[in-house]
């Protein structure tokens, strides 16, 4: 397999890996309807650096710090369950903020400044590395695109590169289409849909809790 075709088949992977709405998916929409387009890219980013950081990992052979990760397999579950039960609870706890308009009657919806987005990227980045599982799914993807023999460290990057810039370009579409619908959303809208949110995302910090017991 080129290199060429190695990265577009590593993208796609990408794409399949990210595209199933989850607990992050379901952050990436609230954050964008809530921040903006900022904040649901630095939600994307943050899942796909992640994901990427754990590729790395299993396509380079770092055995020592997969080992490490898997054996504390369950209190890192603990965590994430921890903290996605916080944020269902805080974001069915949260008002949602007033439409304010403009002089042309136009609706102005709040945008998320730089440090907020920082803090949205760096939740979302912590909040994928505690699922270490993803090192053993990623070392199953390589061993299937990259022969045992044929590895070298310029497919592991390649491989790396193509599924992280396969997540990147599905959480750039997510938001995308979210950000055109947050205009013509209303706010009792937008409140049923924190509800919906915060309730997945607590059942989900539920799921994992139960998991680490």
């Amino acid at each position: 397999m080129s290199t060429a075709s190695l990265f577009v088949t590593s993208a796609g992977v990408g794409l399949a890996i990210a595209a199933p709405v989850g607990p992050m998916g379901m952050l990436c929409i609230r954050r964008t309807l809530t921040g903006g387009p900022r904040a649901g890219l630095a939600i994307g980013f943050g899942i796909a650096t992640g994901d990427a950081v754990y590729g790395l990992i299993a396509a380079l052979g770092l055995v020592g710090i997969s080992q490490f990760m898997l054996a504390y397999d369950r209190p890192l579950h603990l965590l994430a369950g921890l903290f996605l039960l916080y944020l269902g609870v805080r974001t069915l706890l949260q008002k949602a903020p007033a439409d304010s308009a403009n002089g042309n009657g136009d609706i102005k919806l709040a945008q998320v400044g730089r440090a907020g987005a920082l803090r949205a990227y760096a939740s979302s980045l912590l909040l994928t590395l505690t699922n270490p599982q993803t090192v053993i799914m990623f070392a199953a993807l390589f061993t299937t695109l990259a022969p045992r023999g044929a590895f070298s460290s310029s497919i592991a990057l390649t491989t790396v590169g193509g599924v992280f810039c396969g997540s990147i370009a599905w959480w750039c579409f997510l938001v995308t289409v979210v950000s055109l619908a947050r205009h013509a959303i209303g706010s009792k809208l937008r409140v049923a849909i924190d509800r919906i949110v915060g309730i997945t995302l607590a059942a989900f910090g539920i799921v994992e809790i139960r998991r680490a017991l």
